[in-house]
This record gives C-alpha cells, sequence and structure tokens, in this order.
C-alpha cells in the first residue's frame, strides 16, 4: 500500500473523509463551505470527471485526480467509489504534494 493510500485510510478513521458521487457533491454545495478538496480516482468515467470538476469549478472547492483506481481507493476506505472528499486542508495538501 503506498502512501497516499495510507493517508486516505487515516482519513477515514478520522472522520474527515465523505465517499461517493452524491455525498461529495452534497458537500461541496454545501452553504457552509468546504474545507480541503476532492479526489477522483484515475479510472472514473470522463463523464463522472467533468462533472465533479463543473460543480468544484462553481464553489471554488479544489478537485486533484490521483493515479490510485477505484479498487484501491476501496481496500482502505470499504466503499467501492472514485469520488471522495477530505475534509482537512493539511491532510488534503499532503496527498496531493505526493502526486508529484
Amino acid at each position: 500500500m503506498n502512501s497516499r493510500l495510507s493517508t486516505i485510510g487515516l482519513c477515514r478513521r478520522a472522520g474527515k473523509l465523505v465517499i461517493g458521487f452524491d455525498a461529495v457533491i452534497g458537500e461541496v454545495k454545501s452553504p457552509k463551505g468546504m474545507t480541503g478538496g476532492v479526489l477522483l480516482a484515475s479510472d472514473l468515467s470522463e463523464k463522472t470527471k467533468k462533472e465533479v470538476r463543473y460543480e468544484c469549478e462553481k464553489t471554488g472547492a479544489a478537485v486533484t485526480e490521483i493515479p490510485e483506481t477505484l479498487d484501491e481507493i476501496k481496500e482502505v476506505t470499504g466503499k467501492r467509489a472514485g469520488v471522495i472528499a477530505v475534509l482537512d486542508d493539511g491532510l488534503y495538501g499532503s496527498l496531493i504534494k505526493e502526486r508529484q
């Protein structure tokens, strides 16, 4: 397991993770605003990626595609989802830093 997946697992255990398209979009549209950002699995459909990016753009929420797949994310979250939101700026920052 790579360090990004470990960090995603940590976010889940800390209650700082929202999993799934509908839940994430609900969080992005929340009137209180969203801290952190949205992560997209590499094998998510282009249509879904486009929809998420559109909603994030409207609200200014950060969105990043990661190289991990739906199945790899499922290993650490317990749910097969390609759209996840990390609700902590520091944790989100460390996840996207690992991308480079």
